[in-house]
């Protein structure tokens, strides 16, 4: 499904589903972050589906809480984001102990000559480009791995059409 039209990266409120067919494979990535084959094949059968809250508290600082029910015998996920760049430690059931921030970011502001970033940076929709996107980063306090995501929109090739969907770009690295 085509993200609505009055959705922006400033009102993410809503039920948001992974396409698979247009995703990248996640089970690689889930391996080099320890998690184990079990786990890994049971998310690989599940619809990754994202029950968004996004608003502002009183001093501004915009909140986006993310819940991911479970499926396929595993238990559900809670992703509590503040965007504020703050250092933030977090724990589950699927990644353990977690910390990292999120923070505002210009697509312009990443950098070609780094290649991380230059992946990141590709295939934005105009609005994204011209406005902000999310750039949400998590190190693994005991595994060794770093994740960086930036959200956004991209008008993506749906059966020979562009459709605009909200796609989050994602490096992972160990």
């Amino acid at each position: 499904m085509a993200a609505p039209a009055e959705k922006t990266i400033h009102d993410l409120n809503g039920t948001w589903t992974m396409n698979k067919q247009l995703s990248d494979q996640t089970d690689p990535i889930l391996q080099l972050q320890g998690i184990g084959w079990i786990i890994r094949k049971a998310i690989g059968m599940m619809t990754v589906t994202l029950v968004t809250k996004q608003y502002k508290d009183d001093e501004g600082v915009v909140h986006i809480d993310i819940e991911q029910p479970g499926a396929a015998g595993i238990k559900g996920t809670t992703e509590l984001r503040q965007l504020d760049g703050t250092w933030r430690e977090h724990e589950d059931h699927v990644f353990g102990a977690v910390k990292g921030h999120t923070k505002w970011i210009k697509i312009a502001d990443l950098k070609d000559n780094d290649a991380d970033e230059a992946y990141l940076k590709k295939g934005w929709a105009q609005e994204t480009l011209d406005d902000e996107a999310i750039d949400a980063y998590v190190e693994s306090v005991g595994n060794g791995w770093t994740a960086r995501q930036i959200w956004g929109f991209e008008d993506v090739d749906v059966g020979g059409k562009k459709e605009r969907r909200f796609v989050r770009h994602v490096v992972v690295k160990k």
